[in-house]
């Protein structure tokens, strides 16, 4: 019993030996803009995020209001991806100052 496992387990091991290493050839640097406007981000954390967070919280209730209808027409994933998950990406998942 002992032998029928041991050789698919050195083979589980051996393959991640090898690839945890390659796991660092495969990243990305992400480019990041240094040069963000100043006016831009205050603009953007006094008056988009702000605008952001609220149509997040009134998409959420329209998608709630509008799940048997969404259900009925078969795109409910689509309702929330629009009136729920854009407003989140765009209020938290963006940048300061990038619109």
């Amino acid at each position: 019993m002992v032998k029928k496992w041991k050789i698919p387990l050195v083979m589980i091991v051996a393959a991640a030996l090898i690839a945890v290493p390659c796991g660092g050839v495969l990243a990305q640097e992400e480019p990041y803009e240094k040069d963000r406007d100043p006016g831009a981000m205050t603009v953007d954390l006094v008056f988009a995020r702000p605008v952001g967070l609220a149509a997040m919280v009134v998409g959420t209730a329209v998608f709630v209001l509008s799940i048997p209808f969404s259900a009925m027409g078969g795109n409910t994933g689509q309702a929330w991806q629009k009136l729920v998950i854009d407003p989140t990406d765009y209020t938290f998942h963006r940048p300061l100052g990038e619109f």
